[in-house]
Protein backbone atom coordinates (compact mmCIF):
# COMPACT_ATOMS: atom_id res chain seq x y z
CA UNK A 1 0.00 0.00 0.00
CA UNK A 2 2.81 1.98 0.72
CA UNK A 3 4.34 1.77 -2.67
CA UNK A 4 0.85 1.80 -4.46
CA UNK A 5 0.63 5.64 -2.33
CA UNK A 6 4.58 6.89 -3.51
CA UNK A 7 3.51 6.23 -7.22
CA UNK A 8 0.34 8.10 -7.07
CA UNK A 9 2.18 11.35 -5.43
CA UNK A 10 5.03 10.80 -7.34
CA UNK A 11 4.06 10.50 -10.86
CA UNK A 12 1.32 13.54 -11.70
CA UNK A 13 3.49 15.61 -14.08
CA UNK A 14 3.88 12.06 -16.00
CA UNK A 15 -0.35 11.27 -16.00
CA UNK A 16 -0.57 14.47 -16.86
CA UNK A 17 2.29 14.11 -20.07
CA UNK A 18 1.17 10.92 -20.91
CA UNK A 19 -2.83 12.20 -21.25
CA UNK A 20 -1.54 15.15 -23.77
CA UNK A 21 0.16 12.77 -25.81
CA UNK A 22 -2.94 10.31 -26.06
CA UNK A 23 -5.15 13.86 -26.66
CA UNK A 24 -2.54 14.73 -29.44
CA UNK A 25 -2.37 11.14 -30.90
CA UNK A 26 -6.39 10.90 -31.08
CA UNK A 27 -7.27 14.40 -31.63
CA UNK A 28 -9.15 16.76 -29.66
CA UNK A 29 -12.77 15.48 -28.03
CA UNK A 30 -12.20 12.01 -29.56
CA UNK A 31 -12.17 13.18 -33.41
CA UNK A 32 -10.25 11.11 -35.86
CA UNK A 33 -6.65 10.17 -36.02
CA UNK A 34 -4.69 12.69 -38.36
CA UNK A 35 -2.69 10.90 -41.10
CA UNK A 36 0.72 11.61 -43.00
CA UNK A 37 0.77 8.76 -45.20
CA UNK A 38 -0.93 8.54 -49.34
CA UNK A 39 -3.72 6.54 -49.40
CA UNK A 40 -3.10 3.10 -51.80
CA UNK A 41 -4.89 2.38 -55.07
CA UNK A 42 -6.27 -0.49 -53.22
CA UNK A 43 -4.51 -2.67 -56.67
CA UNK A 44 -0.41 -3.59 -57.70
CA UNK A 45 0.74 -1.88 -60.31
CA UNK A 46 1.00 -4.02 -63.27
CA UNK A 47 4.17 -4.64 -65.01
CA UNK A 48 4.83 -3.05 -68.26
CA UNK A 49 5.36 -6.65 -70.50
CA UNK A 50 2.31 -7.67 -68.64
CA UNK A 51 0.50 -4.62 -69.98
CA UNK A 52 1.52 -4.56 -73.38
CA UNK A 53 1.01 -8.30 -73.33
CA UNK A 54 -2.58 -7.37 -72.54
CA UNK A 55 -2.89 -4.72 -74.89
CA UNK A 56 -1.24 -6.86 -77.97
CA UNK A 57 -3.49 -10.10 -77.00
CA UNK A 58 -1.94 -13.51 -77.32
CA UNK A 59 0.16 -14.35 -80.42
CA UNK A 60 -1.83 -16.38 -83.24
CA UNK A 61 -0.62 -20.05 -83.48
CA UNK A 62 1.25 -20.83 -86.36
CA UNK A 63 0.40 -22.31 -89.30
CA UNK A 64 -0.13 -26.16 -89.76
CA UNK A 65 -0.52 -26.81 -92.85
CA UNK A 66 1.16 -25.36 -96.37
CA UNK A 67 -2.31 -24.04 -97.54
CA UNK A 68 -2.49 -22.14 -93.61
CA UNK A 69 0.64 -20.65 -94.62
CA UNK A 70 0.35 -19.18 -97.88
CA UNK A 71 -3.03 -17.88 -96.60
CA UNK A 72 -1.28 -16.15 -93.86
CA UNK A 73 1.63 -14.27 -96.28
CA UNK A 74 -1.14 -13.57 -98.59
CA UNK A 75 -3.01 -11.51 -95.90
CA UNK A 76 0.26 -9.57 -94.53
CA UNK A 77 1.00 -8.97 -98.08
CA UNK A 78 1.15 -5.00 -99.00
CA UNK A 79 -1.45 -4.69 -102.02
CA UNK A 80 -0.74 -4.02 -105.08
CA UNK A 81 -1.06 0.51 -104.69
CA UNK A 82 1.44 -0.13 -102.17
CA UNK A 83 3.95 -2.21 -103.83
CA UNK A 84 3.70 -0.04 -107.08
CA UNK A 85 4.27 3.13 -104.75
CA UNK A 86 6.95 1.47 -103.04
CA UNK A 87 8.57 0.34 -107.00
CA UNK A 88 8.16 4.17 -108.09
CA UNK A 89 10.00 6.14 -104.94
CA UNK A 90 12.78 3.20 -105.37
CA UNK A 91 13.32 4.12 -109.17
CA UNK A 92 12.46 7.69 -108.21
CA UNK A 93 15.33 7.53 -105.53
CA UNK A 94 17.33 5.36 -108.13
CA UNK A 95 17.28 7.65 -110.84
CA UNK A 96 18.18 10.30 -108.26
CA UNK A 97 21.96 8.33 -107.10
CA UNK A 98 20.99 7.89 -103.75
CA UNK A 99 23.44 5.30 -102.44
CA UNK A 100 21.08 3.00 -100.27
CA UNK A 101 19.11 1.80 -102.87
CA UNK A 102 21.59 1.70 -105.80
CA UNK A 103 23.41 -1.69 -106.96
CA UNK A 104 26.36 -2.41 -105.28
CA UNK A 105 28.32 -1.31 -108.65
CA UNK A 106 26.81 1.94 -108.44
CA UNK A 107 27.87 2.84 -104.91
CA UNK A 108 30.03 5.17 -103.57
CA UNK A 109 32.00 8.69 -104.80
CA UNK A 110 34.25 7.38 -107.36
CA UNK A 111 31.66 5.68 -109.21
CA UNK A 112 29.58 8.65 -109.47
CA UNK A 113 32.64 10.84 -111.09
CA UNK A 114 33.46 8.55 -113.37
CA UNK A 115 29.39 8.79 -114.52
CA UNK A 116 29.83 12.66 -114.39
CA UNK A 117 32.94 11.80 -116.74
CA UNK A 118 31.06 9.65 -119.35
CA UNK A 119 27.64 11.71 -119.23
CA UNK A 120 29.73 14.71 -119.92
CA UNK A 121 30.59 13.71 -123.47
CA UNK A 122 29.33 12.12 -126.34
CA UNK A 123 30.25 8.89 -127.44
CA UNK A 124 30.17 6.46 -130.92
CA UNK A 125 29.53 3.82 -128.47
CA UNK A 126 26.22 4.99 -128.01
CA UNK A 127 25.12 3.57 -131.16
CA UNK A 128 26.00 -0.04 -130.01
CA UNK A 129 22.00 -0.22 -129.47
CA UNK A 130 20.98 0.78 -132.90
CA UNK A 131 23.45 -1.07 -134.79
CA UNK A 132 22.42 -4.11 -133.60
CA UNK A 133 19.24 -3.75 -134.44
CA UNK A 134 20.64 -2.54 -137.76
CA UNK A 135 21.86 -6.25 -138.09
CA UNK A 136 19.00 -7.45 -137.42
CA UNK A 137 17.09 -5.64 -139.84
CA UNK A 138 19.50 -6.51 -142.27
CA UNK A 139 19.34 -10.00 -141.26
CA UNK A 140 15.30 -10.32 -142.09
CA UNK A 141 15.54 -8.34 -145.41
CA UNK A 142 17.18 -11.45 -146.77
CA UNK A 143 19.20 -9.05 -149.71
CA UNK A 144 23.01 -10.34 -150.23
CA UNK A 145 24.03 -7.03 -150.87
CA UNK A 146 22.50 -4.91 -147.98
CA UNK A 147 23.58 -7.71 -146.06
CA UNK A 148 27.48 -7.26 -146.86
CA UNK A 149 27.03 -3.40 -147.01
CA UNK A 150 25.84 -3.88 -143.33
CA UNK A 151 28.32 -6.31 -142.60
CA UNK A 152 31.05 -3.76 -143.60
CA UNK A 153 29.33 -0.87 -141.49
CA UNK A 154 29.21 -3.23 -138.74
CA UNK A 155 32.56 -4.17 -138.34
CA UNK A 156 34.25 -0.76 -139.15
CA UNK A 157 31.87 1.04 -135.85
CA UNK A 158 32.53 -1.99 -134.06
CA UNK A 159 36.60 -1.31 -134.47
CA UNK A 160 36.00 2.54 -133.61
CA UNK A 161 34.00 1.47 -130.70
CA UNK A 162 36.94 -0.65 -129.46
CA UNK A 163 39.13 1.86 -129.57
CA UNK A 164 37.08 4.49 -128.20
CA UNK A 165 35.92 2.16 -125.45
CA UNK A 166 39.61 1.80 -124.60
CA UNK A 167 40.70 5.66 -124.55
CA UNK A 168 37.48 6.45 -122.80
CA UNK A 169 38.72 3.55 -119.85
CA UNK A 170 42.27 5.05 -119.61
CA UNK A 171 41.16 8.87 -119.70
CA UNK A 172 38.55 7.93 -117.15
CA UNK A 173 40.83 5.57 -114.68
CA UNK A 174 43.43 8.61 -114.60
CA UNK A 175 40.92 11.25 -113.89
CA UNK A 176 39.51 9.19 -111.16
CA UNK A 177 42.74 8.50 -109.32
CA UNK A 178 44.09 12.29 -109.47
CA UNK A 179 40.69 13.29 -107.61
CA UNK A 180 40.80 10.57 -105.27
CA UNK A 181 44.15 9.64 -104.49
CA UNK A 182 43.17 7.94 -101.07
CA UNK A 183 41.06 5.22 -102.95
CA UNK A 184 41.90 2.17 -104.44
CA UNK A 185 40.85 2.32 -108.06
CA UNK A 186 40.99 -0.91 -109.68
CA UNK A 187 42.11 -0.46 -113.78
CA UNK A 188 40.14 -3.01 -115.39
CA UNK A 189 36.61 -2.49 -113.69
CA UNK A 190 36.74 1.30 -113.81
CA UNK A 191 37.14 0.91 -117.29
CA UNK A 192 34.65 -1.92 -118.06
CA UNK A 193 31.97 0.63 -115.91
CA UNK A 194 33.11 3.30 -118.14
CA UNK A 195 32.25 1.44 -121.12
CA UNK A 196 28.71 -0.09 -120.45
CA UNK A 197 27.85 3.76 -119.43
CA UNK A 198 28.93 4.77 -122.81
CA UNK A 199 27.26 1.95 -124.55
CA UNK A 200 23.69 2.98 -123.28
CA UNK A 201 21.74 6.21 -124.76
CA UNK A 202 21.75 9.23 -122.58
CA UNK A 203 17.52 8.79 -121.73
CA UNK A 204 18.00 5.23 -120.65
CA UNK A 205 21.22 5.34 -117.96
CA UNK A 206 20.84 4.89 -113.92
CA UNK A 207 21.38 6.98 -112.11
CA UNK A 208 20.01 9.39 -114.66
CA UNK A 209 23.36 11.57 -115.60
CA UNK A 210 23.39 14.77 -113.50
CA UNK A 211 25.85 16.69 -115.73
CA UNK A 212 25.14 18.16 -118.94
CA UNK A 213 27.23 17.55 -122.19
CA UNK A 214 30.13 20.07 -122.52
CA UNK A 215 30.71 20.27 -118.70
CA UNK A 216 33.82 20.26 -117.45
CA UNK A 217 34.79 17.06 -115.34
Amino acid sequence: MRFLRRSESSDPATATVDDSAVTDADGAEGGPARSHTTPGKGRATPKRRDAEGKRRGPAPPPPRTQREASKLAKANRPSKEDRRAASLERRRRMDAGDDRVLLPRDRGKVRAHIRDVVDSRPHVIGLFLPLAALVLVAALIQNPVLQQYVTLFTFLMLLVMVVEGTLLGYQVLKKAREKFPDEEIKGLGTGWYAFSRATQPRRMRVPKPRVARGADV
